[in-house]
């Protein structure tokens, strides 16, 4: 089978119908497509050549998901102000400072002008568009009301972006302290510790334990500092490697995580926020519950949380209620049953779901604050410990001399 031809950025000159002299970018598998294409616009092309490579990345950078949302924001906004598609994306894909980003939305372009649904245009690229992003998008084109779904995706997105950024500031706190404790003490035992031993070689006296403990320390690490580093940093890749890997494990340290004080909290509610909040804005689109229960338990970024999504969904598509199974699962709040028992009987399944996201997202705002007002007087006392614990050990021998002076 050939392999499909890859689709290349085009730079091009012409005249359009009224003579007047224009030019523009296009992607194409080659330069007689982006021709053809270019006389179905009305426009007589009259120079067409592959789009030369900026030096040093021309501001190429990694394209995420704030590009992503803001994407999704713009091209609503102008599909709801009655901008075509196609012109729509030219207009996008021409403002944007990000050359990757740039690339990716001509290339979307490119396929939507060859015939394709956007739906169709966006699978091709999973790594920018998830299966609930494809999928919220197909059933906005089928229904009609792709402006408003994009509008939905957008605020979603965001959402949900606010919830990770909180949670990412969360668990950088207290680990930030824990890797400059760490610096500060190898350099500590690296490079200090050793003019103490120098002076201590003179005292004629035994030394107190701590103080011996410490000198041995010193000594390790300075013969084996390399392999504390690699081993440190080598288990840190294999538990995220063998997280991603293997179930058994990606489920034993979710529920460990879940479990820790405070911040297990944390990691609980954001995970029921962006339950309710995924929910929502599927079932919002029309997507049946059965189907939208695949991308919801996708969407939860805990394996625990996971299992037990799709466990409902096997539920739900015997007949139960949505309620019934999130109350059997045993992993929901009870007042989330409830405003979701409410949401089944009222017809507003979608409006209570969004309701109990924004309580949780509250809630992991209000706990991430309080987190950081009890982190500090604690991180303090710890770093004392470690660095105070090693700065009085070396100093009880001069203490101990001065007591028999």
């Amino acid at each position: 089978m050939a392999e499909a031809a890859k689709s290349v950025m085009f730079v091009w000159e012409g005249t359009d119908k009224s003579g007047k002299r224009v030019k523009g970018e296009m992607t194409g598998t080659s330069d007689s497509l982006v021709k053809a294409v270019l006389r179905r616009q009305g426009i007589n092309p009259l120079k067409v050549k592959k789009k030369p490579k900026p030096l040093f990345g021309g501001g190429r950078k990694k394209i995420t998901t704030k590009d992503i949302t803001v994407f999704s924001r713009q091209l609503a906004t102008m599909m709801s102000a009655g901008v075509p598609l196609v012109q729509a994306f030219e207009i996008v894909g021409r403002g944007h400072e990000n050359v990757a980003m740039q690339e990716l939305i001509l290339a979307i372009k490119g396929d939507v002008e060859s015939g394709g649904t956007l739906a169709e245009a966006l699978a091709k690229h999973p790594r920018h568009f998830s299966e609930l992003y494809v999928n919220l998008v197909a059933a906005g084109e089928q229904a009609g009301i792709l402006e408003t779904l994009l509008h939905k995706i957008a605020t979603y997105l965001e959402k949900t972006e606010t919830l990770k950024g909180k949670i990412k500031k969360a668990l950088f706190y207290p680990l930030a302290v824990i890797v400059v404790a760490f610096i500060v003490t190898a350099i500590l035992l690296i490079f200090v510790i050793p003019q103490f031993e120098e002076l201590f070689k003179g005292f004629g006296a035994d030394l107190p334990a701590p103080t011996q403990f410490v000198l041995y320390l010193s000594a390790v690490f300075q013969k084996w500092w390399w392999a504390i580093a690699l081993g440190i940093g080598g288990t840190i890749w294999a538990i995220i490697e063998s997280r991603r890997r293997f179930r058994s494990v990606a489920r034993f340290i979710d529920r460990a995580l879940l479990k820790l004080p405070i911040i297990g909290d944390i990691l609980y509610k954001a995970a029921v926020a962006r339950f309710a909040r995924t929910l929502s804005t599927m079932f919002a689109a029309g997507t049946p519950l059965v189907e939208a229960m695949v991308s919801v338990a996708g969407a939860s970024g805990n394996i625990v949380f996971y299992n037990a999504i799709m466990e409902m969904r096997d539920e739900i598509s015997t007949g139960t209620q949505l309620q019934v199974a999130m109350r059997e699962s045993q992993l929901f709040p009870n007042m989330v049953v409830q405003m979701v028992a409410i949401g089944e009987e009222a017809g507003s399944l979608d409006q209570m779901l969004a309701k109990v996201a924004d309580f949780y997202e509250e809630e992991v705002d209000n706990a991430v604050d309080s987190l950081s007002s009890l982190l500090e007087p604690m991180i303090m006392a710890f770093l004392g410990v470690i660095i105070g614990g090693l700065v009085v050990s070396m100093y009880l021998p001069i203490f101990k001399m001065g007591q028999v002076v």
